[in-house]
Formats: structure tokens, C-alpha cells, sequence
């Protein structure tokens, strides 16, 4: 089954040009209303609910004890991990009961216009330079305030944002492998809705390997992200960290085969059901482990090349990765032909699972969406046994289907390897649109696809070289 989505106008709400700016319980529902919701003498209520929440989830974010058709304004305020004060504001005019539900209430002006519940946080940018957001340090949580005025007094409020739910548990990985493991408790349910009937068998969870791109290091806040939802994830680094090369040059793809097979050895995981996630070069990696190893049953990949690219990103140029010691076959992402036999194209046909392709039509930095069409149409030809959904996003770039819900603007910034500006391309209502349509689409994905086991059979193919 082939599903391609393309999602021109889910939402209506754009961010305006040159303005600057589950495991909650219950009693953090009711503080919400008692000890987060700003009152002022004269009645007007702001409130935020769940006033404390994972990064991934929209809030609802009302306004009471307004005059009907009175025009007020909120204005959202946050400081980010490099110290950054990022600011956006909206104008709304009250409704007949004298009250504002962001997620029904247009935004007339201001840093966004038209309905969206979490407008007030995409669409923040930062006060004076340009900036990229830098997520909290070591997956901890934010805190974004928001302050509503209106002709006849003030009210605030606060929104607590969470990285990482406090039903996961990390542990450091090192030797042989390098990365972080994340082991959800009894706390965190199953994924889609699955229960445990006790047993040692049923108590398995579905696990993820979780790569990144051309930043190296460790991808923490994805692998957090799907934890938080129910699987074992392990976060893999495989160059730029501790004991790990300095480039992606020449990297062994054994190496992945090895934390696989290491992921499904744990009496966590469910070995049938292990898939792999990643992003940008991570998505090519995916694509590529996809091919080449059976016990992969799920496949997901963020804004993916369908060749496999040269080594980066110190300019010396040569293979970026490696199987049975050699060097495998890689091109250019522009203008390489489309010969069905090009040696470097990833060999997508083998996978034995499902696939996922996540892209943006205004991609800055290659064109994925042409490459995932690519890829989508090479599957049809082969008549590939397993679904394949595409997400095509016409206003996201390079950041396409991100989940965390964070300020979206996505000017020029330095790469963390190579140093050099990056364009990463896509509007600010266009990525964050594209994260929120996206995440529960993943979820979703990958709730079917672990649903039947599939047998592990095949071995392993070679690529082309």
C-alpha cells in the first residue's frame, strides 16, 4: 500500500513577515487553573492547559473576563539553552462571552495570523540577531511565560515543556557502541494502546535505532521523543563524539548491524520488532540499514537523499561509509541522472518492512522532496510488498516533520562540523505545520507497522559498490 501525503493547507494560520517578536497527572491539571493561571483584580483570566506537558504536545491556552469584542493582545516570552531571549505576540478580539480559545480564535496581527493553538510558540524569534533555537541542555524542560493585556488590566501565565517524560530512564552506552539507551518504565504505556497480559513475552516493547545526520554526536531529543511514546530507543552516535571519527568518512555500516543485533539481545525488546529512525544524512543511513539488514521491520526517514552522498564535512571528498571493509559507490544529490543502475543508489527495493519518508518541497540544503518522489516511484516499479507513505510538506525545509513544538524560524546557521552557513530552507508556519501534522503520522506508522511480526528469514544483501 502506497499512501503519499501532500499537505497544502491543513492548517490555516501563516506567520506574519518581520515581526519579532503523558504522563501528566492530574493534580498538574489542576494546578494549571490554581497556581499557573494569571487573575487580576478586575477578573481577566489567563489559562494553559496542561500547564505542564511533553514538547511533542499541543496545550489549550484560553482567555476569560473580557468584554465581548474587546482586542487584546498576548505576547510569549522564552529564554533558550545558549541564553537567547526569543519573544512572539498575537492580536485577538474577544468572543461574545468575553473569552479566547487560541485554538479557535484567529490571530488578527502580530507574529502569526489565523487559528493555531501553539502559534504563540512556533512563531517566536529572537530579540535582536538572528538566532537558531538551542534546545534545553541535557533534555530538561523550559519554561515559556505569557503575559495577556488587555485595555482593563494584565494577566499571566506559564507553560512548562518537558524533553523527556519522567517515566524513561537513560543509561550511557560505551565500548564497542556509543550512545544512549532509553528504557520506558511500566509507567509509560505500550505503544498503540498494546497491553501486557504479564507474561515475560508480552512485557517486550518494540525498540527504535535512533541515528543523526551531518551534525554528529548523539541524536538524544528524537530518541527521547519515541521513548517517551513506549519504545526502547537507542540514540547512536557515529562520528564527531568521544572515541568515534572526527568526519563521517568511511564509516563502517557493520558497525550499525552490531547495535542492532546488541538492541535485540536486551530482555526489554522484542526482537521482531525493531525499526530505525534518522534524519537528513541519518534518513539516507536509515534508508541504506533498511537494505541491508532483515531484522529491520520499520523504517523511517526525515528528509532523505535516495543516493548515497559523499563523505562530510571537511571538504576532503571519498566514500561516507563502508561494508565488509571497502568503500561503497556515492554521487552527488543534484542533477545525478536517474539511472535505474546507478551504483550509488540505496537498494531501497531489499528492505524487508515498511517505509516512511518525511520531506519539504523548500528543502535548502538537498531536494527531498524529488528525492523521496524518487524513491516512492522505484518501489511502485518494483512492486514492493510492504506500505509506503510519504509525507510531502510544501512549506518545510530541511527541519520537515520535526516533533518537538518549538520556535520554527530557520534562518542561516553555521554547521556544527564543518562550519560553514547553511540554509536549511522553509517558512516558520511551514515547519512547525509540518511537525505537528507529522508526529502523530509517525506514531501511527509505526504502530502498524510493528503490529504483525514478520519472520526473520533473509540475509543480508550487499550493495552495489
Amino acid at each position: 500500500m502506497f499512501r503519499t501525503v501532500r499537505t497544502s493547507s491543513f492548517l490555516s494560520v501563516r506567520a506574519s513577515p518581520g515581526s519579532v517578536g503523558r504522563h501528566s497527572v492530574w493534580f498538574q491539571l489542576a494546578l494549571a487553573t490554581v497556581l499557573l493561571c494569571g487573575t487580576n483584580s478586575r477578573g481577566q483570566t489567563l489559562t494553559i492547559e496542561p500547564a505542564s506537558t511533553l514538547v511533542d504536545h499541543p496545550v489549550v491556552i484560553r482567555a476569560g473576563g473580557l468584554t465581548p469584542g474587546e482586542a487584546v493582545s498576548i505576547r510569549s516570552e522564552l529564554e533558550d539553552a545558549a541564553g537567547h531571549t526569543w519573544r512572539a505576540d498575537a492580536q485577538f478580539i474577544a468572543d461574545e462571552t468575553g473569552s479566547l480559545d487560541l485554538s479557535k480564535s484567529p490571530a488578527l496581527k502580530g507574529s502569526y495570523r489565523g487559528v493555531s493553538a501553539m502559534g504563540l510558540v512556533w512563531a517566536m524569534r529572537s530579540n535582536g540577531e538572528a538566532h537558531i533555537y538551542q534546545a534545553p541542555h541535557n533534555l530538561g524542560s523550559q519554561n515559556i511565560h505569557f503575559t495577556l493585556h488587555s485595555k482593563t488590566g494584565d494577566a499571566t501565565a506559564q507553560l512548562e515543556q518537558r524533553s523527556l517524560d519522567n517515566g524513561v530512564h537513560m543509561v550511557q552506552v560505551n565500548g564497542l557502541l556509543h550512545g544512549v539507551l532509553f528504557l520506558p518504565s511500566e509507567s509509560i504505556p505500550m505503544p498503540a494502546g498494546e497491553v501486557s497480559d504479564g507474561t515475560s513475552a508480552s512485557a517486550k516493547r518494540p525498540a527504535l535505532l535512533v541515528v543523526g545526520g551531518s551534525e554528529g554526536g548523539t541524536p538524544v531529543r528524537r530518541a527521547a521523543w519515541l521513548a517517551n511514546h513506549g519504545y526502547v530507543t537507542l540514540a547512536l552516535a557515529y562520528f564527531h563524539a568521544p572515541g568515534l571519527p572526527d568526519q563521517l568518512r568511511d564509516i563502517p555500516l557493520e558497525y550499525f548491524g552490531s547495535a542492532l543485533h546488541w538492541l535485540a539481545d536486551r530482555h526489554e525488546v522484542d526482537p521482531e520488532r525493531i525499526g530505525v529512525v534518522g534524519a537528513s544524512r541519518g534518513g539516507e543511513l536509515a534508508l541504506e540499514l533498511g537494505s541491508l539488514y532483515p531484522i529491520l521491520h520499520a523504517v523511517v526517514a526525515f528528509v532523505p537523499a535516495d543516493v548515497r552522498v559523499p563523505a562530510c564535512c571537511d571538504g576532503g571528498g571519498g566514500a561516507a561509509w563502508t561494508w565488509h571493509g571497502r568503500p561503497l559507490a556515492y554521487a552527488g544529490v543534484q542533477g545525478y541522472g536517474k539511472s535505474p543502475d546507478l551504483p550509488a543508489e540505496i537498494a531501497v527495493e531489499n528492505t524487508r518492512g515498511p517505509i516512511l519518508m518525511i520531506s519539504g518541497k523548500d528543502d535548502g540544503v538537498w531536494p527531498s522532496s524529488q528525492m523521496t518522489a524518487r524513491i516512492e516511484s522505484r518501489l511502485k516499479e518494483a512492486h514492493f510488498r510492504y506500505e509506503v507513505e510519504r509525507l510531502d510538506y510544501p512549506k518545510a525545509g530541511h527541519r520537515a516533520g520535526a516533533p518537538e513544538i518549538a520556535p520554527a524560524w530557520t534562518g542561516a546557521l553555521r554547521h556544527p562540523v564543518s562550519g560553514q552557513p547553511e540554509e536549511l530552507g522553509g517558512t516558520p508556519d511551514g515547519n512547525a505545520n509540518s511537525g505537528l501534522d507529522a508526529a502523530p503520522r509517525i506514531l501511527a506508522f509505526l504502530a502498524r507497522s510493528f503490529s504483525t511480526k514478520v519472520p526473520d528469514t533473509a540475509a543480508a544483501t550487499v550493495p552495489s559498490r
